[in-house]
């Protein structure tokens, strides 16, 4: 992968771009659409746990049906806050598909282990075990319908680290100055499976899934379906140049949107507990598995909602 993490400010210079809005730090943070307002909820109680991404939900039983209404409201938490966060859920792998379902059919992934049915994929990381898994991305971007989002429980939590951090995409590109949104607005990048399993898929496995997971082109700039909002939509996972640039000019901008991921003003940190489940919208976000936890294990199972065309 020709792409890789900025480094320092002489590195983000070199992206030909005015400095104001990126050095000095993000002067916009607002978690809703402009034109959107903020309304209480009624079916349960949200606590927000960063300014512009995360709250957790008290007062719903994952293990329920949901009724449309409650389906509907979580819904709207979802959009304004991006990820949602529930403690204290005992549930089956049945029921974390079951909730899941509530936003559409689900997807399988062929390139990483399963659990007990292919719509749930495994992550078990153990005592001598690498861990892949922290980089910041979007799940699942080189497919031309990449997931609407995914619901996540720790099967097994450390006793000390293993966080994941998720970053707001739509507050990342509202910072960006605003030669840089001209810029990138209209602009298609190509993303591709191939970068993001390499360093750790086999070979054969690789090519054999070449044919039927072809690199595929979408927006740098995506329009949040349901929002409006503009979101910023590359990562460094998958994404692997930028479409009628050549390559040095495509690798200097690509680096400084991926680095908008690593702001902290964007992100929010969420620290697992024995039946904890997080619930994100992968239109609008990125998230970073952290790796801290060895020599202990951690066992987490992801189910994926399938998604629509960016645009």
């Amino acid at each position: 992968m020709s792409v890789e993490l900025p480094e320092r400010v002489h590195r983000l210079r070199s992206a030909e771009v005015p400095d104001d809005g990126i050095l000095e730090g993000p002067r916009l943070l607002s978690r809703l659409h402009e034109n959107a307002r903020s309304r209480a909820y009624e079916m349960f109680h949200l606590r927000p746990l960063g300014r512009v991404i995360g709250a957790e939900i008290t007062g719903v039983d994952l293990s329920r049906p949901l009724t449309p209404e409650l389906r509907d409201e979580l819904n709207r938490a979802l959009l304004e806050w991006k990820v949602l966060f529930f403690r204290d859920q005992d549930i089956t792998p049945a029921q974390q598909r079951a909730f899941a379902r509530n936003w559409g059919p689900l997807e399988t992934n062929p390139f990483l282990p399963s659990g007990d049915s292919d719509e749930v994929t495994r992550f078990a990381r153990g005592a001598g075990m690498p861990g892949f898994e922290n980089i910041w991305h979007t799940d699942v971007t080189w497919r031309p319908e990449p997931a609407l989002g995914s619901v996540l429980r720790l099967v097994e939590v450390p006793p000390l680290g293993g966080d994941t951090l998720w970053a707001d995409m739509a507050a990342a590109y509202d910072n960006l100055p605003a030669e840089v949104r001209e810029r990138i607005d209209g602009l298609r990048a190509v993303h591709d499976f191939v970068p993001g399993f390499a360093r750790f898929a086999d070979h054969d496995l690789l090519a054999r899934w070449q044919d039927r997971f072809p690199p595929v082109e979408h927006p740098v700039v995506r329009t949040h379906p349901e929002t409006g909002r503009k979101t910023l939509f590359v990562n460094q996972a998958f994404t692997t140049h930028i479409v009628g640039l050549d390559r040095a000019e495509s690798d200097r901008l690509l680096r400084l949107l991926f680095a908008q991921a690593h702001v902290p003003e964007y992100q929010v940190r969420f620290s697992w507990r024995p039946n904890s489940v997080a619930f994100w919208d992968n239109r609008a976000t990125q998230h970073y598995a952290v790796n801290d936890y060895h020599p202990h294990a951690r066992v987490a199972e992801r189910v994926a909602i399938a998604g629509d065309r960016p645009f």
